[in-house]
């Protein structure tokens, strides 16, 4: 197939009835492309024809990456076409570099986009895909925490008291002052334009209403969780993260110890009682905030303004937000450690798995909620 006269053909084809024998012969190399590309592209035009082939490569006396590429090229698409090629001869010392080439090419090149390819739709299913997986990941760290509370109540001795505490220290109590302050201003916020607002039809009373209704359903348990998430989940994610990074987990797990017993099992236990806590404190905050604004701008006694919650809330809305508060919690943790794990080891890694945390934390909490308020107005709290 090759009209040079003057040296060996690159590469012989015989055609027999049922198959198809090459020899291959000459250099395999980049100056000698053009030929090789020519000649394998008019193999494979014909190939369909054959159910089977085989190629000799005993006669090539010079083969590099581009004619390892040539032969991978040819092998990989006699295979898409459901045709067998079998190679034979190849010297031990180009075996290699075409094992290596061959790996590289089904890897980046076996599968081609299609000529005109749903470019979105392909990013959306992979991020339907990327969001599955972390849906999974999620889901076996819930169990694998579920596990180490089942364990910890089994054998109690087991259960580390002092790193619960100290978590929830750091958690809870350290808190308290950026959450009374967040929370009062969120609350005194919302008094404020509910004043500005409700004045135009005369119903000043019905802010009472809508502050004290929001903050203990609502506002007062997504405010506390959007702050926990990003002050003590993003805290969890970079201890854990930096603690994967200098292999401690896994002298954790050399020791025989569980880092799910150890690390993890702390901190959410930690989370899922102080959470609750700082919603309660969050909420009366907010409440103090919006009594304020009322006495100081909307012109209402303090005295009114208690009188008037009384009659607007019930004990049943501050259930509402104080049953959600553990569940963000759980959320909140889970989210914060599988993160912390997933860290490489990079510094980069770090900061991204940081970034996710939170992200995904604040998300999930508001989705959670938003599922909570349904729940609750389908059984009519």
């Amino acid at each position: 197939m090759d009209s040079d006269v003057s040296s060996p053909p690159l590469l012989t084809v015989s055609k027999q009835p049922s198959s198809t024998e090459m020899i291959a012969s000459n250099l395999w190399t980049a100056p000698n492309a053009d030929k090789l590309d020519r000649l394998i592209g008019a193999f494979l035009a014909d190939a369909d024809q054959r159910p089977a082939a085989s190629i000799d490569m005993g006669g090539v006396t010079a083969f590099d990456t581009f004619g390892a590429w040539q032969l991978s090229r040819l092998a990989r698409e006699m295979k898409a076409k459901g045709r067998e090629l079998t190679i034979v001869g190849l010297s031990a010392r180009y075996g290699e570099l075409f094992s290596a080439v061959q790996q590289t090419s089904e890897r980046f090149g076996g599968h081609q986009e299609p000529r005109f390819a749903f470019t979105g739709l392909a990013a959306i299913g992979a991020a339907v895909v990327a969001a599955w997986q972390s849906l999974l990941l999620l889901l076996n760290m819930l169990g694998a925490v579920c596990a180490a509370a089942f364990r910890a109540i089994a054998k109690p001795s087991t259960f580390r008291l002092t790193s619960t505490v100290n978590q929830l220290d750091r958690v809870a109590w350290q808190a308290i002052p950026i959450i009374i302050l967040i929370t009062f201003l969120i609350g005194s916020i919302i008094a404020q334009q509910g004043f500005f607002h409700f004045r135009k039809f005369g119903a000043d009373d019905y802010v009472v209403d809508m502050v004290g209704i929001l903050v203990l359903r609502e506002i007062g348990v997504l405010i506390v969780a959007i702050m926990v998430a990003g002050r003590s989940g993003s805290s969890y994610t970079a201890e854990l993260g930096s603690m994967k990074m200098r292999e401690e987990i896994d002298a954790l797990r050399t020791m025989g110890f569980d880092p799910v017993d150890v690390l993890i099992l702390p901190r959410v236990i930690a989370l899922v009682i102080g959470l609750p806590i700082l919603t309660f404190i969050g909420a009366m905050s907010a409440l103090y905030g919006g009594e304020l604004v009322a006495w100081l701008y909307g012109g209402m006694s303090p005295e009114i303004f208690v009188a008037r919650l009384k009659e607007a809330i019930s004990l049943t809305h501050f259930k509402v937000g104080m049953i959600k508060a553990p569940f963000m919690a759980l959320v909140i943790g889970i989210v914060a450690c599988t993160e912390g794990l997933k860290v490489g080891g990079s510094a980069e890694s770090l900061g991204l798995r940081t970034t996710s945390s939170v992200v995904t934390s604040i998300f999930l909490v508001i989705v959670l909620d938003g599922l909570f308020a349904v729940f609750f107005a389908s059984i009519g709290m």
